[in-house]
């Protein structure tokens, strides 16, 4: 056997790593398979904005699900209020204003909400008023109770203690007759 061909002589795959007659540059070595050296020379201010944008998406997506999080939030509610009957007592009573404080504290502080998906790119108009929507959706079903337990002026007859007394269109004298 000839010094350097060994065994790896008739092997197809074998590289002769024992030539060492000239330093060979990064040039000549040819890319493994699957390597492409344009993905790896890529511009920095390519990738930066691809992360950009990738944030943007996430944050815009995150932005949609802060929006629906009341729809969950109405339904349990309204099986509360259905399970505490239409009956007064501090059970239904209870619910029913927890339905009412939840939704409007959650509109005090609808900036806050969305605060840490500002982004010059995510507009955050539609899941804002999609979020509003549902919380005056659910201060409705709140509203619907209280006038389901009667707990609303809604008839004449719970006004009755503010009106004025009926002026009196007749008189009656008795039986007394003048001739």
């Amino acid at each position: 056997m000839e010094k350097g061909k060994g065994v790896m002589g008739g092997r197809k795959w074998a590289v002769d790593f024992t030539d060492n007659s000239s330093t060979p540059s990064s040039r000549d070595i040819p890319d493994p398979p699957g390597f492409t050296r344009a993905s790896h020379d890529q511009d920095d201010s390519t990738l930066s904005r691809q992360k950009k944008d990738a944030e943007a998406n996430w944050k815009s997506q995150k932005a949609w699900e802060v929006a629906q999080a009341p729809f969950k939030n109405l339904l349990m509610m309204g099986f509360m209020m259905w399970m505490a009957g239409s009956t007064v007592h501090l059970f239904s009573i209870g619910i029913t204003f927890s339905a009412l404080w939840q939704p409007l504290s959650a509109l005090q502080g609808v900036g806050k909400v969305f605060e840490p998906y500002k982004d010059s790119k995510v507009d955050l108009n539609a899941p804002k008023l999609l979020y509003i929507a549902l919380n005056l959706g659910g201060m409705l079903l709140g509203v619907w109770k209280l006038n389901t337990l009667g707990l609303l002026p809604t008839h004449a007859s719970d006004w009755v203690s503010s009106l004025s007394p009926a002026h009196e269109v007749e008189y009656s004298g008795g039986g007394i007759a003048l001739k």
